[in-house]
């Protein structure tokens, strides 16, 4: 991620924004997370690396499940989410085998044939070169060891994308096709390229499955709070944010109004559900 240009971005006002929503983040991601580590199957005593672990949700609960015996490295490019992650394994009511790392996991020169298991939240998507990154991280893991990630399909297929864009159109103008393979959250969208890329990588036994959930993308003691909650974070943290944080004036007040009706349409039971698609991927060393 580092060499994308990103390393400034994350260790600055990205990085602080997503500290202070990281409920909300979890919140939102727990159902997709619980898949994939239920895909990884963590065992007693094993050695583990966490990719892009951001505020340590996903490495504190792969903590708990190796135990003491075992131990889990998360790596990450933002300084201000692992001094979140590392205060929140502190104040942990146990001990936990847990150590974060301000590292590229594309290029840091990680011990070698050392993890059992290499797991990944949403964590992988962005490398420039993601043949050379996977080969780097191959060579980390023990042979036979697991991989296990959880990646966006397409972002037409994903409701945190598309209800914020359909909501705008026609207040901002058309964004430029996007280059498919281009690094960002949704360029594992297409199967054959992640199996090529871990395939070029040295991985095997690769097997893409489809997991789609609802996801609680907004939450309030009302049914406007919830909506309101939504609305904050898709200005916030979703993966639509940057074309909304540079609308100003009358055009921001109407994208607010236009995304808050948007969302309302998902507004039930004191909560904002959209829907989620992902590929819950794992391979073999």
């Amino acid at each position: 991620m580092a060499e994308n240009g990103q390393s400034a971005e994350w260790n600055g006002r990205k990085g602080e924004i997503w500290v202070v929503n990281h409920e909300r983040i979890d919140r939102m991601l727990a159902p997709l997370g619980r898949a994939a580590l239920d895909a990884a199957a963590p065992k007693p005593g094993e050695f583990v690396l966490d990719v892009g672990c951001g505020a340590g949700s996903t490495t504190l609960q792969l903590a708990k499940e190796v135990g003491a015996t075992g131990s889990v490295l998360g790596v990450d490019i933002s300084e201000p989410m692992l001094t979140f992650a590392r205060k929140r394994a502190a104040a942990s009511p146990a001990a936990l085998p847990v150590r974060f790392e301000l590292a590229d996991a594309a290029t840091h020169a990680l011990p070698r044939a050392h993890f059992d298991l290499m797991f990944s939240r949403f964590g992988v998507m962005f490398f420039a070169e993601p043949v050379v990154a996977f080969a780097n991280l191959h060579g980390a893991m023990k042979p036979g060891g697991r991989l296990s990630f959880v990646c966006w399909r397409p972002a037409a297929e994903n409701e945190l994308v598309s209800i914020p864009a359909r909501a705008v159109k026609g207040l901002i103008p058309p964004a430029p096709p996007a280059e498919p393979d281009a690094p960002g959250p949704f360029s594992f969208g297409n199967p054959a390229r992640v199996t090529s890329i871990l395939s070029g990588a040295g991985f095997s036994h690769v097997v893409l499955e489809p997991f789609g959930c609802r996801m609680l993308y907004g939450v309030g003691e009302t049914r406007d709070a919830a909506i309101e909650d939504a609305v904050e974070q898709a200005f916030e943290t979703g993966p639509f944010s940057r074309v909304l944080g540079e609308l100003r004036g009358e055009v921001l007040e109407q994208a607010r109004r236009a995304v808050r009706a948007a969302f309302a349409d998902r507004a039930k039971n004191g909560g904002v559900f959209i829907e989620g698609n992902a590929w819950i991927v794992t391979a073999r060393a």
